[in-house]
């Protein structure tokens, strides 16, 4: 993935549920997980939440805060 894929995911707006309009990056682990554990959903978004899930499990969500558009 490269970087601008990787801005344009975390900058992504979840689109519904209980953190609907929140960045993808902002959300809680345990939503994460809780897809993880359930099944992501099809497509685009569900591979970017996939990434972040990762992201967070590694423990790299501040070395991606950097490229959120607001910082």
């Amino acid at each position: 993935m490269d970087t601008k894929s990787l801005k344009v995911a975390i900058n992504r707006k979840m689109p519904f549920g209980k953190y609907a309009g929140r960045r993808l990056l902002e959300l809680p682990e345990p939503y994460l997980v809780w897809f993880k554990a359930n099944g992501f959903p099809q497509g685009r978004l569900g591979e970017e939440l996939a990434l972040i899930y990762e992201v967070k499990l590694n423990g790299l969500e501040a070395m991606l805060r950097p490229l959120l558009d607001d910082a």
